[in-house]
């Protein structure tokens, strides 16, 4: 995995995770939904390096 994509996975993970808990605590249905989102574009990020590494080595 490129350092530059896994940073980026990282941080779109992280910043949906904080939007997801900052829109449940406020109550804020879309907000949440954005952060679901945000996560999940993340994991596929991650997900898609960890299979380019797999067919690197």
């Amino acid at each position: 995995m490129t350092a530059g994509e896994k940073a980026k996975a990282k941080v779109e993970q992280a910043e949906g995770k904080a939007k997801e808990a900052v829109g449940n605590a406020v109550g804020n249905d879309r907000m949440t939904a954005e952060g679901q989102a945000e996560k999940s574009t993340g994991d596929a990020r991650e997900a898609k390096e960890k299979v380019k590494d797999a067919f690197k080595h």
